[in-house]
C-alpha cells in the first residue's frame, strides 16, 4: 500500500487517473489536457499501468488507455474515495473543460492525431493571449 500511496502522491499521476476513469483517452489527448510533454505523460502512464489501475490497446500508432473495468481490491475503494475528495476539486473541473474543449476540437478536425494536439495547443495559447 506504500507504494500505492506514493503513487498517488504525485498530481499529475491523480489528474490523469481521474481523467481515464471517466473515459478511455490517447496520449496526445492526455498531453492537450494536462499540458504535460510526452515522456512525462508516458512514463505516468506506464506507473499507473503497471499498479494496475489502466488497461492500454494500440490502434495504429495511437496509445489509448482506460481505468479497469474490474480494479483489483485494495484500488477500487481508494479510486472511490479520490472521486469523492477530488470530484469537485478546481484542477479537476479545470480538466475536464479542457477535456471537453479537446474532444470538441478534435471533432471539428475529425481527427485524433498528434498533429491535431499541436494545433489544439496552438489554439490554446491564442485565446489564453487575447
Amino acid at each position: 500500500m506504500t507504494g500505492i500511496f506514493g503513487l498517488l502522491a504525485d498530481s499529475s499521476r491523480l489528474r490523469i487517473l481521474l481523467l481515464l476513469d471517466r473515459k478511455e483517452l490517447c496520449v496526445c489527448q492526455i498531453m492537450g489536457v494536462l499540458e504535460l510533454s510526452q515522456p512525462l505523460v508516458s512514463r505516468n502512464l506506464s506507473l499507473l499501468s503497471g499498479a494496475g489501475f489502466l488497461d492500454a490497446r494500440r490502434e495504429g500508432k495511437m496509445m489509448f488507455y482506460r481505468r479497469k473495468k474490474a480494479l483489483p481490491k485494495p484500488l477500487a475503494p481508494l479510486l472511490n474515495l479520490l472521486r469523492n475528495e477530488l470530484g469537485v476539486d478546481e484542477t479537476h473541473q479545470r480538466d475536464l473543460q479542457s477535456l471537453g474543449d479537446c474532444a470538441e476540437y478534435q471533432k471539428k478536425t475529425g481527427k485524433c492525431s498528434m498533429e491535431t494536439f499541436l494545433e489544439f495547443m496552438e489554439q490554446r495559447k491564442r485565446s489564453r493571449k487575447q
